[in-house]
């Protein structure tokens, strides 16, 4: 099925949810090949990616997963959230290579929207969030997380939005460290899709700059990364 016929493509901030690592020091410290962290269990009972996966649901109207193929599990439990899944053998190359993957599956569905959804638009208060855009109006951008990071807070995941829909990028940081999720407008899509191997956008907000959110909760910068990290 064409990418761009899978992605629900709505007004305003699409979440982007980098799912397609594969986590070995996590498996080494599970003592076992089988043990993939994104489908841990956290202790109120959900799955690592489960929860990162309804932090961007409760704040965005859509996301979009990227795993890598043969993860038949990890797929069932983002859809189960309510996410498109997109599957790339891309992702074995790292988190550039699967948020470049997105961005053109994003550009593609966003250039299948009619005109009239393609309109610049103000920013206004749909689904919730500050960042959403009328429904007349054009995409505004993405903002892309990690699956690994379950304790992200919904209100950070706003507040990146409203200010990348203002500064182009945004990202939250806590007591001077810059954390996750990482906010784009719309226009930097074309960029994002040039993106390749492990080191994400980094190249990309060092030339652009990054516009920084204050976040008093340490969520932003917590990530899963071995067993020890579940609790």
């Amino acid at each position: 099925m064409d990418a761009a016929h899978m992605i629900r493509l709505s007004s305003g901030f699409t979440g982007v949810l980098l799912a397609g690592g594969r986590g070995e020091r996590f498996r080494a410290s599970a003592g076992g090949a089988d043990g993939d962290k994104l489908l841990a269990t956290l202790p109120d009972g959900r799955a690592v990616a489960a929860a990162a996966a309804q932090t961007l649901l409760r704040a965005l109207p859509a996301v979009i997963a990227v795993i890598r193929p043969g993860a038949p599990a990890l797929r069932a439990v983002l859809e189960d959230a309510g996410c498109d899944v997109l599957e790339t053998p891309d992702a074995v190359r790292g988190m550039g290579a699967s948020l470049a993957c997105a961005a053109r599956a994003l550009q593609a569905a966003g250039a299948s929207m009619p005109p009239a959804q393609r309109q610049p638009g103000p920013v206004g208060e749909t689904h919730g969030t500050a960042a959403d855009a009328s429904a007349s109006s054009r995409p505004a951008g993405v903002v892309v997380a990690l699956a690994d990071m379950p304790w992200v807070p919904v209100r950070a995941v706003r507040a990146v939005a409203t200010a990348a829909a203002a500064h182009r990028i945004a990202a939250p940081v806590h007591h001077g460290r810059r954390g996750h999720p990482v906010a784009f407008a719309w226009d930097l899509l074309p960029q994002l899709a040039l993106l390749d191997g492990d080191e994400g956008a980094r190249a990309l907000l060092r030339s652009l700059g990054v516009h920084e959110v204050s976040c008093d909760d340490p969520g932003v910068l917590r990530d899963v990364d071995t067993v020890g990290d579940l609790r």
